[in-house]
């Protein structure tokens, strides 16, 4: 057996926790590798999971943190025994390097300082990432190539099914989901959406916008009128900022912070999707759960996206200018070649979308189904990502 330490956390309420946490389940009861967090889990790492998931990595979850104490104490096995996945945001940096011989850097940026990035990638074996866009950056910064791996989407709890009697029959539902910061594009998302709900006074945006960093978003504005402020107990004041750039209280529905397990009766319940990104490093979690239950989407055509996004199986923003950041924008990226290839949605694009939902709903409730389908033949869950990095980890990883 195998000891394969993944570094970085797990969690339900972020991308990278949500993959460590599906990971580290998957392989927990696997009989060639033992998975080990380079991070120790807690209890708060596992809300969401009912007592029987618990139950079933109760005892991976002991072993990994025994494992981790004893590396940081400095007796655990010896580092040849280990494969090492570190993983890299837009800096390029662990969290805390592993010392491991075999040294796999997964990495995963929307931004990154390009001219330093074979530097960054020079103490790794091997390269790993989740879509063409980022290999090819990969490949043009360092002249070294990546594996990729598309991330997934539990299957088997994001799925199609009715609809709750909870909801207003009259109303047309727009869910919009992720970390609000530019990048993800919740201006653009304000923007269109108003210029619709204008024509639609039923219209209701939703939103999953929180995240455990609220203090990143304060004085996000985009090119709407209003900045986003903070409310005094620090949480995001998401109805004022709807309010004040042109939603009716009854048009806009904060649904705060929502685990990840309660969110497929939420998306069953919305009629379209609307992802706006300026740019994704994968391939976009909230798009893969919307297109998983067979939510309709809006989503667009940029970076990561094209990977999974194909004129079947989502509404497609094609309009994708060049970005204009504006003065003082929290968060910034990183400047630098990157950015020309991100894109910037167009606000008459994204209500021509919405729209097109509006008076086609047969149509793209088929468009919805059909996204669902293509996500298990294209084997998008994260249990096909599992195996196909255990494959790849003990094949061609351990092989140098």
């Amino acid at each position: 057996m195998r000891d394969v330490v993944l570094n970085w956390g797990v969690g339900a309420q972020f991308g990278w926790g949500l993959l460590g946490l599906n990971l580290f389940a998957l392989w927990s009861h696997d009989k060639d590798i033992r998975p080990l967090m380079g991070q120790p889990i807690t209890p708060a790492d596992l809300d969401g999971l009912d007592a029987l998931k618990r139950a079933h990595i109760a005892k991976a979850v002991r072993t990994s943190n025994a494992a981790l104490e004893a590396r940081q104490r400095g007796d655990g096995p010896p580092p040849g025994e280990a494969i090492g996945v570190d993983g890299l945001g837009n800096d390029l940096n662990a969290i805390s390097p592993l010392n491991t011989r075999t040294k796999v850097a997964r990495a995963i940026f929307e931004s990154i300082d390009v001219a330093g990035a074979a530097a960054k990638f020079a103490p790794y074996d091997q390269l790993l990432t989740a879509s063409s866009w980022t290999a090819a950056w990969i490949k043009a910064a360092s002249g070294r190539d990546a594996k990729i791996i598309h991330e997934g989407v539990d299957l088997t709890l994001f799925a199609p099914g009715p609809s709750s009697r909870w909801r207003d029959p009259d109303a047309f539902y727009v869910f919009s989901g992720g970390k609000l910061e530019y990048r993800k594009g919740q201006d653009l998302v304000l923007d269109g959406f108003r210029r619709f709900a204008a024509r639609h006074p039923k219209a209701v945006l939703v939103t999953a916008w929180n995240s455990p960093w609220p203090q990143l978003a304060r004085g996000m504005k985009g090119h709407l009128d209003s900045a986003l402020s903070l409310e005094p107990d620090g949480g995001l004041g998401l109805r004022r900022w709807a309010s004040e750039n042109g939603l009716l209280a009854s048009q806009f529905i904060d649904l705060g912070r929502v685990p990840n397990f309660a969110l497929p009766q939420i998306l069953r319940d919305m009629d379209v999707a609307l992802q706006p990104s300026r740019a994704e490093a994968c391939t976009n979690l909230v798009v893969k759960e919307a297109m998983a239950c067979g939510l309709p989407t809006i989503a667009a055509w940029n970076t990561g996206m094209v990977d999974l996004l194909t004129e079947t199986t989502a509404i497609l923003l094609k309009h994708q200018g060049p970005i204009r950041v504006p003065p003082g924008t929290p968060f910034p990226p990183h400047p630098g070649p990157m950015l020309d290839d991100w894109g910037e949605s167009d606000a008459e694009e994204i209500d021509a979308a919405l729209e097109f939902a509006f008076q086609n709903r047969d149509h793209v409730r088929t468009l919805g189904l059909s996204a669902r389908r293509d996500l298990e033949v294209r084997k998008r869950s994260w249990s096909h990502h599992a195996d196909a990095l255990k494959a790849w980890l003990l094949d061609d990883a351990v092989g140098l």
